[in-house]
C-alpha cells in the first residue's frame, strides 16, 4: 500500500494548514489512515497542553483520509464528534482512523488519537465522523 500512502502524502502536501502545523501522513490504505503531528510550543494553549482544536484537526483529517481512501473519490467531512479523554502532554499526536461503514456516497469512520511521550502512547481523544463524497459538479457559492 505504499503507492496509496505516497498518493495521500501528495494530497496532504496541497493542504496549506496541514503543512503549516507540520502534519505527517504515515499510513493510508482503503478504509484506514494514520497521521502524526509533532507537538510544538506553537500548538499549545495557556496550560501547556496541545490545543483541543489541534487534536480535533488531526482526528478530522485522519477520518477524511480513511473515508476517502475507502470510497476512492474526493471527499469532505459532513459531521464529526470528538471526546477529549485526557490533556495532551507529550512529544507527538498520532491519529488512527478506520472505516466502520462504507457506502458509495458516505462512510462512517472512527478515529482514536493518542499522545506519544517517549515509547508510551496514551489515548487522549476519540472521534467519529461521516465522510461524504463530493459531487461531480462543484456547487455555486
Amino acid at each position: 500500500m505504499q503507492d496509496m500512502t505516497d498518493f495521500g502524502k501528495s494530497i496532504l502536501a496541497t493542504q496549506p494548514f496541514s503543512q503549516f502545523i507540520g502534519a505527517e501522513l504515515h499510513q493510508l490504505s482503503p478504509g484506514s489512515a494514520e497521521l502524526h503531528l509533532p507537538i510544538t510550543d506553537t500548538l499549545k494553549q495557556q496550560h501547556g497542553f496541545a490545543h483541543g482544536g489541534v487534536v480535533s484537526y488531526l482526528a478530522d483529517n485522519a477520518l477524511t483520509f480513511a473515508g476517502g481512501a475507502g470510497m476512492g473519490v474526493p471527499v469532505v467531512t459532513s459531521e464529526m464528534k470528538i471526546n477529549y479523554i485526557r490533556p495532551v502532554i507529550g512529544e507527538r499526536l498520532i491519529a488512527r482512523a478506520k472505516v466502520l461503514s462504507l457506502g458509495k456516497t458516505q462512510a462512517v469512520v472512527r478515529c482514536d488519537v493518542f499522545v506519544k511521550d517517549g515509547e508510551k502512547e496514551k489515548l487522549c481523544a476519540a472521534a467519529q465522523g461521516t465522510i461524504t463524497a463530493l459531487p461531480d459538479k462543484k456547487p455555486d457559492i
